[in-house]
């Protein structure tokens, strides 16, 4: 028969059988089948284009039709389309090997789905998501996400390099590409074999990146299910997939190592934690991670997040308390005696300006004012002390809190009242002052803050400080980025202004030589320069850090051993139930 006859007539029984049910059974009735079938091996990209298009209209909403095709031969048929020169026909082709994966065999054998990856059709279809086709992509994923709805095949999908192609194809702007490359990554998260693949390639940061920027609620839905699936298998009891996991923290590829080290931050079971990030090293990896200067700025943010994770799951990130417990104390004199010349037997003479205060209430509050009037001093003796290097206002606040047992910390001289409690050694006031101060925490003072907490032995506002760099990552970037763009800008016009007259006079019409902003590369040098601050911020915070972290760690451990010995010293004798 003529080609061309051949290509008319399966095109006109292909415009019949669209969403046509009737038509759709006259043309099976008729016989047309085995013939449609022998056209999809034609030579003639037309020739097989039409008949794949017509059995794809066919099988469309019809499950006796699909299996009628299916019992006739037409499987292995379309699989070898997929690696035709007729991308039309390829993407026939996805499209109903996807359909064909949804149908039910009538014999004993394995489902289609287990057929259709036997026969070969998986590689093609990988190769296919590579395509600059979209509608090849999107029928390829469809057809990679029925098929992964089988155990055996999802592994064997993965092991043949469809998993990266799948992931990119997730951050796509076409949100049918989205959907079906979610759809396929949920079926490949039910493989326990694969959950490791999956965090390895760092798979787990990329879906949980995007999620949320999907098109699709369905998508978004089907991204935070397959998440989900993967934090069961990680907390399931044998440990297998854990194991596994862990296992790859030993791996000398370093990016391995930290989407290993990130993924674990936010999945893994909180009674596994000392073993993952103390025994197994997952603290030092997320760690160096943070402190990296040559790393790009979506690195930096993962790890600045896992380590946050992490914190919260170890009670790290618990506020510093707005009223913290204060050290007992037995003498409070009260209000009335603040500054009050009734029994004064002292004066502070603090910017020219008496304060009167009583030896007794000084000598109950602190080691440093039973120092100052020990005898050998000569303040022992004085009626009245200079008070150098304090305000007024600072040493009343501070005076207060010794007669009163609290005070107001108000922001503007919050950090000056912290350096004098640590100087006296009031530690209750200490801890009023560093809760003031973790209160107001911005990008614009934390490195201020930080070094306070520092030179004044202020562990929980040096903890606060930590988090809030961890927790504010990408603002603190961006805020130093900034400076270095308006920086280099300003450089780059004053060069322009200083160098104009030479330049314009040796420059020819057809190139002006003016430049009108950054180039492209100082804008990533930009960046890179808010990525680089945050990295040597990390580095003098990590001590910290590191301290704070294994120390509860540790109490999360203690507790964890305590615990189930209460609940069994709690339980009655004999409640154990009837023998």
């Amino acid at each position: 028969m003529d080609l061309k006859v051949q290509r008319a007539a399966a095109g006109a029984l292909r415009t019949l059988a669209f969403k046509n049910e009737d038509n759709k059974s006259q043309i099976v009735e008729c016989g047309a089948l085995p013939l449609l079938i022998q056209m999809l091996r034609a030579e003639d990209p037309g020739v097989h284009y039409e008949a794949v298009g017509v059995i794809g209209n066919l099988v469309h909403s019809s499950t006796e039709i699909k299996q009628q095709v299916l019992q006739e031969g037409a499987l292995q048929p379309v699989i070898n389309l997929l690696g035709s020169s007729c991308p039309e026909s390829q993407r026939e082709a996805a499209l109903l090997l996807g359909q064909f994966a949804t149908q039910q065999p009538d014999d004993d054998g394995p489902d289609y789905k287990s057929r259709i990856v036997q026969r070969g059709a998986v590689p093609p279809l990988i190769k296919m998501l590579a395509s600059p086709d979209n509608q090849l992509k999107e029928m390829a994923a469809f057809a990679l996400g029925r098929l992964a709805q089988n155990t055996h095949n999802q592994a064997g999908i993965v092991q043949c390099g469809g998993l990266p192609q799948l992931l990119d194809l997730l951050e796509s702007k076409h949100y049918n590409l989205q959907h079906n490359a979610a759809f396929a990554l949920y079926g490949l998260s039910d493989n326990e074999d694969n959950v490791p693949c999956i965090i390895q390639a760092g798979g787990l940061q990329r879906m949980t990146d995007c999620a949320d920027r999907l098109q699709v609620q369905a998508s978004k839905d089907c991204v935070h299910k397959t998440i989900g699936r993967i934090r069961q298998k990680l907390e399931r009891e044998d440990k297998r997939v854990l194991n596994h996991v862990i296992y790859s923290l030993r791996s000398s590829d370093r990016a391995m190592q930290q989407a290993v080290a990130v993924s674990l931050a936010q999945l893994a079971p909180t009674s596994e934690l000392k073993l993952i990030f103390v025994d197994k090293g997952g603290l030092e990896v997320l760690l160096d991670l943070v402190t990296d200067k040559h790393l790009t700025t979506k690195r930096l943010i993962e790890g600045a997040a896992a380590l946050l994770e992490l914190a919260k799951k170890v009670n790290a990130t618990s506020p510093v308390e707005a009223q913290p417990q204060q050290p007992q104390k037995s003498v409070y004199l009260g209000e009335e005696y603040v500054n009050s010349k009734t029994l004064a037997d002292i004066c502070f003479l603090v910017e020219g300006r008496p304060f009167y205060a009583h030896r007794i209430a000084l000598l109950a509050s602190s080691e440093a004012f039973r120092a100052m009037f020990n005898q050998g001093f000569r303040e022992s003796e004085a009626s009245s002390i200079e008070i150098p290097n304090i305000s007024y206002e600072v040493f009343t606040a501070m005076m207060r809190y010794i007669y009163v047992g609290s005070v107001e910390v108000e922001q503007e001289w919050a950090m000056q009242l912290l350096q004098a409690s640590d100087q006296y050694l009031l530690e209750g006031l200490k801890r009023l002052c560093e809760a003031a101060l973790a209160q107001c925490l911005t990008v614009d003072n934390l490195v201020e803050v930080w070094s306070a907490s520092e030179a004044y032995s202020a562990p929980q506002l040096a903890k606060r400080c930590v988090l809030f760099a961890l927790e504010h990552c990408s603002d603190i970037i961006k805020a130093h980025s900034s400076s270095a763009g308006s920086n280099s800008a300003s450089q780059q016009q004053q060069k322009q202004q200083t160098s104009g007259m030479s330049t314009s006079s040796t420059s020819s019409s057809g190139d002006s030589g003016h430049t009108l902003g950054p180039s492209v590369s100082q804008t990533v040098q930009d960046s890179g320069a808010g990525a680089a601050v945050f990295a040597e911020l990390m580095v003098r915070m990590v001590p910290a850090l590191r301290f704070s972290l294994l120390e509860d760690l540790k109490q999360a451990e203690v507790k964890a051993e305590e615990q189930p010995a209460t609940e069994g010293a709690a339980a009655p004798a004999g409640s154990g139930g009837a023998a």
